[in-house]
């Protein structure tokens, strides 16, 4: 794998499930990262989440000891965000906030010392301008949208505001095609970009088909599997993405369009409140088991 010449340096905010794939697939494309977290407390856990991870390549033979031992060296993750001042690129991975994501991009425009350094968000529907205009260098904001699980899934979205330059265009998608070994696509600047604008009203539609009674989740998920040949249902896919994470993704949609098939379901706000989130939390419309398992 090889990457721009002048991106070396690879900087993670967050070690959340996002953060923690975005920089393991980094590392093992050898690149120096940083992640920082709020805490030193989330950054043991987000070291703790990169780890688990990496043995889990290791036990199913996609990689060998020696990789995995030399990407957990080249990963550092810290509570010191000064630590991401040397960065070549940034990559936003906090929760799907408009203002906690405005927030930090402000920080890291006062932080990161180099002009030219890409500063990105892996944002999955808050349009890249809103985050650009947080800072004094619009034209080195980007969207770099990775898909979970990070380390499996193949694509990712390059999404440039209005005043993203061209040569951090070019970057950008060169560092994603030729260091990360991923297909790249790019999107517009608006609220969903590509997959997620057709992806979240089906799930929606799915969420309000368990609200009236039409079927069950394992019938819809059965129903989508085996009628087409779909790899996931659904309501098995909510319950990976996090209802909690759906439901901010179709408030930025519905804030965008206001086409009523954005509108978040109140079966889904309920179960948010509740915090009934998924996998992450163990119960969404399936139970799990502590490691992520169907119950």
């Amino acid at each position: 794998m090889t990457s721009p010449p002048d991106i070396r340096g690879i900087g993670v905010v967050g070690s959340g499930l996002m953060g923690a794939g975005i920089a393991e697939v980094c590392a093992r494309a050898h690149l120096d990262v940083v992640v920082r977290e709020v805490s030193p407390e989330a950054a043991a856990a987000g070291r703790r989440r990169i780890t688990v991870s990496l043995d889990r390549a290791l036990r199913s033979g996609k990689i060998g000891e020696k990789e995995r031992d030399d990407s957990l060296g080249r990963i550092r993750v810290t509570s010191d965000l000064d630590a991401l001042a040397d960065r070549d690129v940034v990559i936003e991975a906090i929760v799907e906030d408009e203002h906690l994501k405005t927030a930090v991009f402000g920080t890291l425009d006062k932080i990161v010392a180099r002009e030219d350094a890409i500063l990105a968000s892996n944002t999955s529907s808050i349009p890249i301008m809103k985050l650009a205009m947080a800072t004094t260098r619009p034209q080195q904001v980007i969207g770099i949208h990775f898909f979970n699980p990070v380390p499996v899934l193949g694509l990712v979205e390059i999404v440039p505001s209005l005043l993203t330059g061209t040569h951090v265009i070019a970057r950008s998608t060169e560092f994603v095609q030729d260091a990360l070994r991923k297909q790249a696509v790019r999107a517009q600047d608006r609220a969903g970009f590509i997959v997620n604008a057709l992806l979240v009203p089906y799930l929606l539609s799915a969420i309000r088909m368990v609200e009236t009674g039409t079927a069950t989740a394992e019938d819809i998920d059965a129903g989508m599997v085996l009628g087409c040949a779909h790899p996931m249902g659904p309501l098995r896919l909510a319950d990976l993405i996090g209802l909690d994470t759906l439901g901010a993704i179709a408030s930025s949609l519905y804030a965008e369009y206001k086409e009523p098939l954005y509108a978040t379901p109140p079966l889904l706000m309920r179960m948010i409140e509740a915090r009934l989130l998924g996998r992450k939390s163990g119960r969404g419309f399936y139970l799990y088991d502590n490691e992520g398992g169907r119950r």
